[in-house]
Formats: C-alpha cells, sequence, structure tokens
C-alpha cells in the first residue's frame, strides 16, 4: 500500500520545482485514480508478454514472480447473489477466477468447482447422461446479464468465486483551514498498489498533469 499524502506532497514538491502552478486537490485525486489503474492494467500486459517470453530465459521467471505478487494484493473471494436466474458479478471485479459450488454452505475443502463452457456447448452436454450438468458436476456460462449456472436440481445458492478486484478508490481527504486545504487521513483512501509502485504514481501523476521529468530518479 502506497501512503496518498506522501505521494501529493511530493507530486506538489515536483510541480512547484518545475514552476508548474499548483495542483489542487481535486485534481490530484482524478490524477491519482487514472495513475493507479493504468499501473493496475499494465500488470497483466506485462505478465502475459513475460510468460510468452519465458522460454529459457530464466530472468523472466523473476518478472513473472513480481508481477504475480503485485497482483495477489487484488485476488479475493466473494460470494455471489441470485436473481432472476443470474448470479450477479461482484460489484469490484476485474477478472472472475474459479467459481465453486459449496453444497449446503459446506467448506471450501469440499466445494465443487463449476466449469465454465461457451453458450454454443450447453447443447453438447445435455446430449449425453455423461456430460448432463448435475449438483455434483455444475456448468456455467457468464454475460452482460451476469453468471448462468446448469444443473439437475438447480442451484440458486452456495455458489461462491475467487476473483481479482479493482483497485479501490483513491482519495486524498482534507479540511479547509485558513483557506488552506490541510490532510485530513481520516477521509483519505490509500493507493492499494504494491509499496514499490511509489515512484511510478508518482512520475505517471505528473505526466498526466502535463510534467514530463527528463530524469526521473
Amino acid at each position: 500500500m502506497v501512503n496518498v499524502d506522501t505521494v501529493y506532497q511530493r507530486v506538489l514538491a515536483i510541480a512547484n520545482k518545475e514552476q508548474r502552478g499548483y495542483i489542487t486537490p481535486l485534481e490530484f485525486n482524478l490524477l491519482a485514480n487514472q495513475a493507479q489503474l493504468e499501473i493496475f492494467e499494465d500488470y497483466f500486459t506485462q505478465l502475459n508478454q513475460a510468460i510468452a517470453a519465458l522460454g529459457n530465459e530464466s530472468e523472466y521467471s523473476d518478472i513473472v514472480k513480481t508481477l504475480n505478487e503485485k497482483i495477489s494484493l487484488f485476488k479475493t473471494r466473494s460470494a455471489l447473489t441470485y436473481s432472476n436466474g443470474y448470479f450477479s458479478y461482484p460489484s469490484d471485479m476485474h477478472k472472475l477466477g474459479t467459481l465453486y459450488y459449496r453444497p449446503g454452505g459446506s467448506s471450501i475443502e469440499k466445494a465443487i468447482e463449476v466449469q465454465e463452457i461457451n453458450p454454443d456447448e450447453l447443447m453438447d452436454y445435455n446430449k449425453s447422461p455423461l456430460t448432463s450438468p448435475t449438483r455434483s458436476r455444475p456448468i456455467y456460462i457468464r454475460s452482460i446479464s451476469g453468471i448462468e449456472i446448469f444443473s439437475k436440481p438447480s442451484i440458486v445458492n452456495n455458489i461462491e468465486t475467487s476473483y481479482i478486484k479493482r483497485p479501490a478508490k483513491v482519495e486524498w481527504g482534507y479540511v479547509v483551514t485558513n483557506e488552506q486545504a490541510l490532510y485530513n487521513a481520516s477521509s483519505s483512501d490509500n493507493f492499494e498498489l504494491h509499496a514499490s509502485e511509489e515512484t511510478t504514481l508518482i512520475t505517471g501523476i505528473l505526466g498526466l498533469a502535463g510534467i514530463v521529468l527528463s530524469r526521473p530518479d
């Protein structure tokens, strides 16, 4: 986690040094959230590139490990809510992971994985008794409406998923004293990114503000 006040104060100091004027709290909060989201989404691009380049190059192993460590901060699990034939996606979901059915609310160790299929495969699954979905062999299709699970008998509860969530909103909270905005920790929300991303955040926010450093260090 990266402290939002530390980042803001350093952004202000550099902006002042570059004679680029004052970045207001409102401007900073907008830029900070954009910078955090761009860094977060870039993890997946970098990870795909690193995995594709692995081969015999051991140097890429460290990159994959580092990126997985940063992404792991956003891995979580949640029960899903059923309504009108669909289970709703978690409100903060970025990427869906594994879907589980926990019969009778059983422990995760006894959970049954729900297999994802493509919509055009459903008919084929239903044709044969060997592949027809049951509670011990459930399947699901995802769509814009939500997650539709197929089994006999139907499953309408005790569904849980692992997923990667989006970073929560960043907020530099403040109170106004003598016409100056002073940091208020109780109304602030820090960056959820890995602590090593502090410098990247600072340069990213400055870049979004139109301040490009010739020497970021």
